[in-house]
C-alpha cells in the first residue's frame, strides 16, 4: 500500500504549488503542479499532479481531460486513500459534463460519486498517538479536550490507519510524557475525518478516521518513523496560528 507523506516529492511540490495559489500566485502554482506531473513515477503521484493540473485549465474540456486522467490513475491503486479521492474526482467529471451540456455523462458520473461518497473501505490496521501511557485493554473516549485548541471538547475520538501519521498526532500531542502509538480496534461505526477528508487534498490521503464509540487498545507499535525537528516546527507554527476551525 502507498503512504501518504509531505517527505514524497511530488506531494512536497503540490504543497508548495497550493502556496502558492494561496498567496494569487496561479502561474506559479500551475507551473509547480506541472513539475509535479513531469516528475511523477507511480499512479498515486499522477493522479494527484493530474487533479491539480486540472484546477488550472481554461477550458472546461482540458479540465475534464486531466480529471478523467486523475480518475484513470487513481483507479489503479488497490488503496484505501486512493479509493477516498474517487468521489471527488466523479463529482469533478460530473460538473465538466454539466457544463459541456453532456446530461448522460453527468449523470453516471454524479451517481458514482453519490454511490461511493460515504463508503469506507479500510480495515486498519488502526492507530492512535498519545504521550499518555496507557495498557493493552484500555478503552479511549471522546469528551477530552482537543490537542490543538485547549478550550474545545471533543465529540470524536480520532485515529488513523498510517502509523507514521499517529506518530506525528503523538508528537504534537499536549504533555510532557513520552510519545506513545497504540494499535487501536473501533468498537463501533466510524466516518472519515472531516478536517482532512476533501480540504486540501481529494478524499481521505491520511486515512484519517473519527468515531464516537470507544477504541479498544490491542496494542503499541513501536517501528513508526519520527518527523523531523523542522517539520514538527512547522506544524506547531500552523497549530500556534490557529488558522482553520475544528469540524467537531
Amino acid at each position: 500500500m502507498m503512504e501518504f507523506t509531505p517527505a514524497n516529492h511530488v506531494v512536497k511540490l503540490c504543497l508548495q504549488a497550493m502556496r502558492a495559489e494561496g498567496t494569487g500566485q496561479s502561474d506559479e502554482a500551475k507551473a509547480l503542479f506541472a513539475q509535479a506531473w513531469h516528475a511523477a513515477a507511480d499512479d498515486f503521484e499522477h493522479f494527484l499532479a493530474a487533479y491539480y493540473l486540472a484546477r488550472h485549465q481554461s477550458s472546461v474540456r482540458d479540465r475534464l481531460k486531466w480529471l478523467d486522467t486523475a480518475l484513470l490513475h487513481a483507479s489503479r491503486i488497490d488503496d484505501p486513500a486512493a479509493r477516498s479521492a474517487l468521489p471527488a474526482l466523479h463529482a469533478g467529471i460530473a460538473t465538466c459534463h454539466d457544463e459541456l451540456q453532456d446530461p448522460v455523462n453527468a449523470r453516471e458520473h454524479h451517481q458514482l460519486a453519490a454511490s461511493l461518497a460515504d463508503a469506507i473501505l479500510d480495515t486498519g490496521p488502526f492507530y492512535h498517538g498519545t504521550k499518555a501511557d496507557l495498557h493493552i485493554g484500555d478503552l479511549l473516549t471522546a469528551g477530552g479536550s482537543s490537542n490543538y485548541q485547549s478550550d474545545l471538547t471533543m465529540n470524536h475520538i480520532y485515529f488513523t490507519a498510517l502509523e507514521n501519521g499517529a506518530g506525528l498526532a503523538a508528537a504534537l500531542g499536549r504533555g510532557d510524557g513520552r510519545e506513545r502509538v497504540y494499535v487501536v480496534e473501533p468498537t463501533g461505526p466510524f466516518e472519515h475525518d472531516p478536517n482532512v477528508t476533501d480540504q486540501k487534498f481529494p478524499g481521505n490521503l491520511t486515512r484519517s478516521y473519527r468515531s464516537r464509540a470507544p477504541l479498544r487498545i490491542i496494542g503499541e507499535a513501536t517501528a513508526w518513523v519520527k518527523a523531523a525537528p523542522e517539520d514538527l516546527r512547522g506544524w506547531r507554527e500552523k497549530l500556534a496560528s490557529g488558522k482553520g476551525k475544528i469540524i467537531n
